[in-house]
């Protein structure tokens, strides 16, 4: 019997139960997927409080790394024993095993592990595509980061001055300076205290920032308009605060002619091509160092409730992976 996550309902982590399940042999097009370590990401919440309209019951989690036990029929690119990844889009992968789509899986490289595959491949992927392909960001631009201490953040940090920006990132409080600084950040900012686009407008001497990458949302929005330069961007592309509702075009122009983008990762990992591409750019960059993965805390997967109140709350570090 295998351990997996469910939610019968929307809501707070309380609602996220468990279910012990037998398993059905991988169906065609299908793997057996034993996790060894899971992903936390702030896209679980979203699903498990309904900001993200899931069907019901269902499962969570995205992103998990472990090793295939069986193939279903049809199945040529993996074997039983390759070690995989995935992060998505199925979502279930709070769960000990489970069935998936085999088009769904990274192989892994010998010089990534088990944990760091899965601090990392959703992060890593987001900020490859974030960087390179949506904002396309060149040597020399400033990029303003928010929340720059979290998992997605501190990788951002890390490519961005691997592609030889400058760096400015801020965080919630005084306690995660030290890794924002620690990922690369040039200049660290409180968001809660200072006024975030005085302090930029006087590190960049009054331009502003190139590309604002804002994953928090609806408390950082209108800092994000007010810290872009003259026909800069603003890449928002995560809801941790709440959705932004109700944009203003006309607050574009009026901050010197905006571009905004809201993206998402599968619109940039949606060919079989695209996936391959962009998950390569990642381990390279993670075997030369210029990535790492941060984990700041392990939970048990059993104890994913107390994860998810962790997270909501801005008291992780970096990246979190649950231990099935």
């Amino acid at each position: 019997m295998e351990r997996i996550a469910r939610i019968e309902a929307t809501g707070g982590p309380e609602v996220i139960g468990w279910a012990d399940v037998d398993l059905s042999p991988p169906g065609p097009g299908e793997v057996r997927m034993r996790n060894t370590a899971i992903g936390l990401n702030f896209i679980d919440t979203y699903f498990r409080s309904g900001l993200y309209p899931v069907p019901l019951p269902s499962g969570l989690g995205q992103e998990a790394a472990g090793v295939v036990e069986a193939v279903g029929e049809g199945v040529t690119d993996f074997k039983a024993g390759d070690r995989v990844a995935t992060f998505g889009p199925p979502i279930g992968a709070y769960a000990t095993a489970r069935n998936l789509p085999a088009a769904s899986l990274f192989r892994l490289p010998d010089a990534v592990d088990d944990e760091t595959a899965a601090a990392v491949l959703l992060k890593g992927c987001t900020a490859e595509f974030l960087v390179e392909r949506c904002a396309r960001v060149q040597p020399g631009w400033t990029a303003l980061v928010h929340a720059a201490a979290g998992g997605v953040g501190q990788i951002l940090v890390q490519w961005l001055k691997a592609v030889g920006a400058e760096v400015i990132g801020t965080v919630g409080n005084e306690a995660k300076i030290a890794a924002a600084r620690a990922a690369g950040a040039d200049h660290v900012l409180l968001s809660r205290t200072d006024d975030i686009a005085a302090r930029v407008r006087e590190i960049t001497g009054g331009e502003g920032a190139a590309v604002v990458f804002d994953g928090v949302g609806k408390a950082t929005w209108e800092a994000s308009l007010a810290s872009a330069r003259r026909r800069g961007l603003i890449v928002s592309f995560g809801n941790a605060s709440g959705p932004v509702e109700g944009v203003d075009l006309a607050a574009l122009s009026r901050h010197g002619s905006l571009f905004v983008t809201r993206p998402t990762s599968f619109h940039y990992y949606a060919t079989p091509e695209e996936r391959t591409a962009g998950a390569a750019r990642l381990f390279a960059m993670l075997e030369s160092g210029a990535v790492r993965a941060e984990i700041g805390q392990r939970f048990a997967l059993e104890d994913v409730v107390e994860a998810h109140r962790a997270l909501e709350a801005g008291k992780t570090i970096g990246s979190t992976i649950l231990l099935p």
